[in-house]
């Protein structure tokens, strides 16, 4: 049973956030509000736990979060939600600080441009280079790509650009309430916008319309459910079952099993979308499954590190694209 923390939090969601979603006019209006308030960096108080750095890749900021005094090969590369419209929270930092902590690992946090002053091309095109800079350093397989909502979404895409590109996939994928299909064909999605207390269908086609460049909502570059599955990695999918996403994330994961890739559906029955990243009880239980999954993929890789390197670094000289709570 959903715990009353649980409960306040969707009253409090649904009576504040929920407006973003209930209409194109409402997303704009929100999109406005958080430019002024918005801010990329890390909190201070992040300092105590980690090591925190930056660089600049393709213009945009990129952190490096480590723990104190912990060797690890283990890397992840963290992809932010925010439905491509909204930048990164102190919900998602502290829960990079705890992944850096518990797993021992090495967290890359891409300041990915978002919408709608950037679009598909320029989102993509900056993470690619990203995980191409990762691939130079760490073996594929010692890499976890881990994306909540609209980071899923794009950990799953970035895979298939990868694979297309000639790049080798990373070891595994930690999808967190993802945005999978937005298309809109599956006809439950409908009933489970119903009992959805944050998002919303009219907002969430909007924001897809000012980040898809053009691209059909049902092209893979925007609904990765219907692009080539089999070359995925390990995947843990985190879903609850008070989210509009959370129909698509069933199909996905049948549609993954059957083109042979390795899934664990974590269902949380009454949670709402990105729950895990929330101070509530169940958030713990997820956290503790993510951090499991990561450290479980910490086992020495199937190849010679040396030569999973040399192979990325072969083929990427020929890669080519193609073509405070923020929503997803």
């Amino acid at each position: 049973m959903p715990s009353l923390r649980s409960h306040i939090v969707a009253l409090v969601v649904r009576n504040w956030h929920r407006s973003a979603f209930t209409s194109p006019e409402g997303l704009h209006r929100w999109i406005k509000w958080a430019r002024q308030r918005e801010n990329h960096r890390p909190p201070l108080d992040l300092g105590g736990r980690v090591d925190v750095t930056a660089r600049t890749v393709a213009g945009s900021p990129v952190y490096e979060v480590r723990p104190h005094r912990i060797e690890s090969r283990q890397r992840l590369l963290y992809l932010h939600g925010g439905a491509f419209v909204f930048q990164i929270t102190s919900y998602h930092w502290k829960l990079v600080a705890e992944l850096a902590e518990r797993a021992g690992a090495t967290v890359t946090v891409p300041i990915y441009p978002i919408a709608p002053e950037h679009g598909f091309h320029e989102i993509f095109g900056m993470v690619m280079e990203v995980y191409r800079d990762l691939l130079r350093e760490t073996p594929a397989s010692n890499i976890v790509m881990v994306g909540d909502s609209a980071g899923g979404n794009m950990a799953v895409v970035l895979t298939m650009m990868a694979a297309q590109s000639g790049l080798p996939s990373p070891g595994r994928h930690v999808l967190i309430s993802p945005g999978l299909d937005m298309s809109l064909s599956n006809p439950e999605v409908f009933e489970a916008a119903k009992v959805d207390p944050w998002l919303a269908i009219p907002g969430g086609l909007e924001a897809i319309r000012l980040y898809a460049a053009g691209f059909d909502r049902s092209d893979w570059r925007i609904s990765p459910v219907y692009g080539d599955l089999s070359v995925l990695p390990k995947t843990l999918l985190l879903t609850g079952t008070r989210d509009i996403l959370h129909p698509d994330s069933l199909v996905f994961a049948e549609r993954a099993r059957a083109a042979g890739v390795d899934v664990e559906l974590f269902v949380e029955p009454g949670m709402i979308h990105v729950w895990p990243l929330i101070a509530i009880p169940e958030a713990r239980t997820a956290r503790d499954r993510i951090v499991a999954f990561v450290g479980e993929g910490q086992v020495a890789a199937q190849r010679p590190a040396s030569a999973e390197v040399s192979a990325a670094k072969a083929a990427m000289p020929s890669a080519t694209i193609a073509g405070n709570l923020n929503p997803i």
